[in-house]
Order: C-alpha cells, then sequence, then structure tokens
C-alpha cells in the first residue's frame, strides 16, 4: 500500500494578545504556536508531545478548523482548510472530529448520551431518524458500551465510559481524522489502556488518520507512527516512533524520555536531573528558549535561534549541536 501525505501544516503560527496591567504599554504579543511544519501521511498516527503550556492544543484546534492561524496553512489532501473554496469548508466537519480532553464537559449534561452522538446527524440530515438511532446504537456498541445506554445521561457513567461515549460521537459522521487532544489523560491507568487498545482498534476497522496529543510520551509512543516533540511553541524534534525512542537528539526530548517512571518497584530512574524552570512565553530568552534548561548548552545557545535540519533521514531536529 503506498503512503500519501494525508494533512501538511505549512509554517502554522498563533499569536494571542495579552492585556497588560492598568497604566502599563500597549499590549503584548504571545505567540502560542510558532511556525509548525510537519505532516501526517494517511492511516498512521501522529504524536505531539510536550509539557503543559507547549502549544499543543492551540495547534490541535488549528488543525480542527476550530481556531484559525495568524498564518501560515493547513492543507487537507492537497486543499487549504483555512482559505481554500466553499465546498472544502462544508466537508470538514464530516471529515475532521476532535475527542477532547474531559467528557464531563464536552457532553450536554441535558441530553441522553444517544442524543449527544445523533446530534450531528440531526444537523446534516443523514438518514431518517430511525436510520440515525440504528447508527448510532451500533456505534455504542463498536465502543464498548449497550444500545440501552442510549436513554442514559452522562452523569450515570464513569469516566472511561464517557470517554467512550465522546469516542463515538466523534465517529457518528464517518470521518477520516480525528485529533485525540489529551484523550486518556483524565482516566486511571488500567482504562487508559482499554481507551487507547480501543482507539487502534478503530483505527483499524474505519482507516483513521489520528493526531494524539498527550503530555505523556510513553502513551505517546504506544500509539503512534510518528513523533512530534514541541516546546514553547516551536517543533523541536520529528522523527517516527522508533528513531525518537532509539535516539533522541534534542536534549529536551532526551530529558522527557528520562521522565518516564520505570514499571519496576524498587529501581529508580537514572536520568540526570534538569535545572530551571520554563520561561514565560512573553520573555523568551535571546537564542535557543531551551538554553536555560538545557545541560549541554554552549555560548552560541544564547545568542543564535537555531535552524530546522534534517540530521538524518527523516530525522529533524532544532538545535545547535548538530549544525
Amino acid at each position: 500500500m503506498s503512503i500519501t501525505t494525508f494533512l501538511e501544516l505549512k509554517n502554522v503560527t498563533r499569536t494571542f494578545s495579552v492585556e497588560q496591567p492598568l497604566l502599563s504599554k500597549a499590549p503584548r504579543e504571545l505567540t502560542a504556536v510558532n511556525d509548525v511544519s510537519l505532516r501526517i501521511e494517511k492511516g498512521t498516527t501522529l504524536g505531539l508531545v510536550g509539557e503543559s503550556g507547549c502549544g499543543k492544543s492551540t495547534l490541535a484546534k488549528i488543525v480542527a478548523h476550530l481556531l484559525p492561524p495568524s498564518s501560515g496553512d493547513v492543507l487537507l489532501e492537497g486543499e487549504s482548510i483555512w482559505h481554500g473554496s466553499r465546498e472544502v469548508t462544508h466537508s470538514l466537519p464530516r471529515r475532521i472530529q476532535m475527542i477532547f480532553q474531559d467528557p464531563v464537559s464536552s457532553l450536554n449534561p441535558r441530553k441522553s448520551i444517544g442524543k449527544s452522538i445523533q446530534e450531528a446527524l440531526d444537523v446534516h440530515r443523514v438518514g431518517k431518524p430511525r436510520e440515525r438511532k440504528k447508527v448510532v446504537t451500533d456505534l455504542l456498541e463498536r465502543v464498548g458500551m449497550r444500545a440501552e445506554h442510549y436513554a442514559r445521561y452522562p452523569h450515570e457513567f464513569s469516566g472511561g465510559q464517557r470517554q467512550r461515549v465522546a469516542i463515538a460521537r466523534s465517529l457518528v459522521l464517518n470521518p477520516d481524522f480525528i485529533v485525540c487532544d489529551e484523550a486518556v489523560s483524565a482516566l486511571d491507568v488500567s482504562v487508559q489502556a482499554q481507551v487507547l487498545n480501543l482507539l487502534t482498534d478503530l483505527q483499524t476497522d474505519f482507516g483513521l488518520t489520528y493526531m494524539f496529543i498527550s503530555h505523556d510520551l510513553a502513551v505517546v509512543g504506544h500509539v503512534s507512527d510518528t513523533i512530534a516533540v514541541m516546546y514553547l511553541g516551536r517543533l523541536v524534534e520529528f522523527t517516527s516512533t522508533q528513531a525518537l525512542f532509539d535516539n533522541a537528539l534534542h536534549p529536551y526530548t532526551q530529558m522527557l524520555l528520562e521522565a518516564i517512571p520505570i514499571p519496576v518497584p524498587g529501581r529508580r530512574s537514572i536520568g540526570t536531573p534538569q535545572h530551571g524552570d520554563i520561561p514565560s512565553p512573553l520573555t523568551l530568552p535571546e537564542g535557543c528558549p531551551f538554553h536555560t534548561r538545557c545541560r549541554r548548552v554552549m555560548p552560541v545557545c544564547r545568542e543564535v535561534a537555531p535552524q530546522w535540519l534534517e540530521v538524518e533521514k527523516n530525522h529533524h531536529v532544532l538545535c545547535h549541536l548538530y549544525a
């Protein structure tokens, strides 16, 4: 089977105006996503990982057509989702869906879960009412629920069950691409494994392409074909999952790998502790933003911003160590 580029981000940037206290200067700009470019191949999973506040969720909303970029573009099978034709824009709800981190806030407490899932079918007038209900009950069973759960409300289910409902809702229009924004981070570890296995099975059955976002590199490594690492709005490393775990190049990626807990009682991680706090996105340091925390910092890191390099085939990194 040939591999084709399904979704492509081209120099995507998103800035926000941040109001200052009274009697201060004019509002400043916060760059949440800074010149991000990457590709996702059809039928694969891209893992997007980084600490809280690095811009993952902002990028997810841009890809899901929920938040416009300040500059740059997103192409879906070669068509711009932000500057394309009206036909492309109108087709996006059927092609791109999103699974949110917290199913409690993303599900309407006044609607039964069946009605919440069916709402998209009603809006797009897909099939007749009886057919729509059949689609929903079939989906509920496919994600591990029961058909009789159709009439129950979100508060009657556990966190894992609510996330299964959210997954069913994302599938109801038969999309091609799903953005999973911290889709398992609020769940217990055992439930996480069940939901991750469900997502993997659904990808095979429905031919889905995923963008899987998390701060947990171990979880991302379990489900992803490629991994992009973000730090303060910029990509710092992008390669296949195997290459990243075998030979992480960027010191920040190495730090994230060392932070993964070792599941052996009594055994401690051998990683070297990192020093320094994350800089404020409003007052980024000169040069490389990571140099204030990097154990391999060089004088050039404090003065010159690094360039995006392909160090090995399909292994890109943003670091002076490999210039």
